[in-house]
């Protein structure tokens, strides 16, 4: 080989251009069409300003966030126990670009009608940068409606609610901002949190408690605060556990490791002894599942929208490197078996980003009106298990389009794909949910009905979503479900209320969805659309050329 041949190998060719710099607002149809649908739209020039933002700078900082993890420090060097965790610079620029957009806190700060719908939009726009801040952000947001319980933490309020990022560690009273983690697992209870053992107990003052045990997982453990559960005389409490305590002194918790895990590497998940740690009781003894199930109903809105997320991202990824690779004498977007792997893809998440902003408008209307705040409380389950399911099928399939393109890390595929299964296990596996719908639908009558009229709302639109929502209907009027039934049950709640929000916004993809979904039943591969579906609408409508 001649000096030039060897030269000419060396050079790049026959690779698609880098995909970011991208406004991940202004590429989005989908998005944009659902934020307006759903009553979100005076907020859209937050939204663009975030998207540009997001698809820009803070998609270069997640890869230092993630390729470079937290760190546990025990202890300073002069043997003083410390307990904190140190990140990345991009870390915290995520944090506070994040905070300052009111990812984890436009809900409240700004509540004009279609808040929570925007916010929702920020906090996806935001999750398609990095996953892993996302996870204090949704604890820091979903917090409030408990905080709100307590008069007494007015001050803790008006930290979350300023929309400034203040990552120092030190009393509350000296900071601009505040953040909010999350302390319910323990090692020998998982999901069954009312098996807790730590033991809160009473002080002389109204309120106050120490708590001694410990927690197998501790979400977020640099944050300011933490939502704990524990075991008071009078059954099992909701509390506040500072970091520091109100008279400035250091709390007594003690970091013992941090989680080594799958994904979800930017953001720390810690365990935690507490040894007669101070803590606020927020509402009342044997209650605190009560208390705190509004904040585990917002974080499933959340994990909803991660999963949709990221199944955005992969798609945009897979879309962008079809469009400018070649294989076997034409661009991989012109042959037909990849085409029709793009636009199933594409269906997958505008369905999964449609009923997930459906369901952020369920979650704004709630306080105003009881059908939607039944539709709220369990759709958000319903949502939680399928879109979070669907995920990992979803980025193993994009990821496949780039092939081993895409199993590298300079990609943001294998990141992607690392953290596609964790919102189907954060916050109640897809058991949990399945089960927490047939609960809803048994004692909560209203829950029922507001699936039905969802349905109904869309009806006369398709043959095939006509058929599944009679089905549907007949099946929650004819009482209790077997429990081994729940899973295809709730399946065929989220296709179905997928098919109703698509065909009520009269989207393109409405038709080909309902014919692969409801037509041709569910458990089917990624990639077989039947003969005749026009591909190149869903996949141009996911990302314009």
């Amino acid at each position: 080989m001649s000096a030039a041949d060897l030269q000419a190998t060396r050079v790049a060719l026959n690779q698609p251009p880098e995909f970011a710099p991208c406004d991940l607002w202004q590429a989005d149809a989908v998005l944009r069409e659902a934020v307006e649908r759903e009553g979100g739209g005076g907020f859209a020039a937050q939204l663009a300003a975030y998207g540009r933002l997001a698809g820009g700078e803070l998609h270069a900082c997640g890869f230092d966030a993630n390729r470079d993890r937290p760190r546990l420090r025990t202890h300073d060097r002069f043997g003083q126990r410390i307990d904190r965790v140190e990140f990345h610079p991009d870390y915290h620029r995520l944090m506070e670009a994040a905070i300052e957009a009111g990812v984890a806190a436009l809900s409240w700060a700004d509540p004009r009608p279609g808040a929570h719908v925007a916010r929702a939009a920020l906090s996806y726009l935001h999750h398609q940068a990095d996953a892993g801040t996302s996870c204090p952000l949704t604890m820091t947001h979903a917090a409030v409606p408990v905080l709100r319980r307590a008069p007494g933490l007015a001050e803790w309020m008006g930290k979350v609610l300023a929309r400034r990022y203040d990552p120092a560690d030190a009393p509350l009273a000296g900071k601009r901002g505040a953040t909010i983690g999350m302390g319910m697992t323990e090692k020998q209870g998982g999901s069954d949190v009312r098996a807790n053992l730590t033991r809160a107990t009473p002080l002389v003052a109204d309120g106050e408690y120490l708590l001694t045990g410990h927690k197998w997982f501790f979400s977020a453990p640099m944050s300011d605060g933490f939502l704990v559960l524990a075991q008071a005389p009078g059954g099992l409490g909701c509390f506040l556990l500072p970091r520091w305590r109100p008279d400035g002194s250091r709390n007594a918790f003690r970091l013992m490791r941090l989680k080594d895990k799958l994904g979800d590497w930017s953001n720390a998940s810690g365990e935690v002894e507490f040894d007669d740690a101070w803590a606020f009781r927020i509402g009342d003894e044997g209650r605190g599942v009560a208390t705190i199930i509004e904040m585990v109903m917002l974080t499933r809105l959340d994990c909803m929208l991660g999963s949709a997320a990221e199944m955005r991202m992969a798609l945009a990824q897979a879309i962008h490197h079809a469009r400018h690779r070649a294989a076997f004498g034409k661009r991989l977007v012109e042959h037909a078996l990849m085409r029709n792997v793009l636009a199933d893809l594409a269906l997958e998440s505008e369905a999964a980003t449609a009923l997930a902003l459906r369901v952020a408008r369920a979650v704004d209307a709630a306080p105003r009106d009881t059908g939607e705040a039944a539709f709220a409380r369990v759709a958000t389950a319903v949502g939680k298990y399928w879109i979070c399911r669907r995920a990992p099928a979803c980025v193993n399939e994009a990821q496949e389009c780039l092939g081993g393109n895409g199993y590298v890390e300079e990609s943001i595929l294998p990141r992607l794909y690392r953290q596609a299964p964790l919102n189907s296990i954060w916050e109640g596996s897809g058991n949990i949910q399945c089960l927490d719908v047939l609960r809803a639908l048994s004692r909560e009558p209203a829950t029922g009905a507001a699936l039905r009229a969802e349905l109904e709302s869309a009806r006369g639109r398709d043959q095939a979503f006509d058929a599944a929502a009679t089905a549907l209907g007949d099946a929650l009027a004819g009482g209790a479900v077997e429990e081994a039934g729940a899973r295809l049950l709730v399946e065929r709640l989220a296709l179905a209320l997928q098919a109703a929000v698509l065909l009520r916004a009269g989207s393109p993809v409405a038709e080909p969805f309902c014919r692969s979904r409801l037509q041709s039943g569910c458990g089917r591969a990624l990639g077989t659309l039947p003969a005749g579906t026009e591909f190149d609408l869903p996949i141009e409508r996911a990302l314009p050329a």
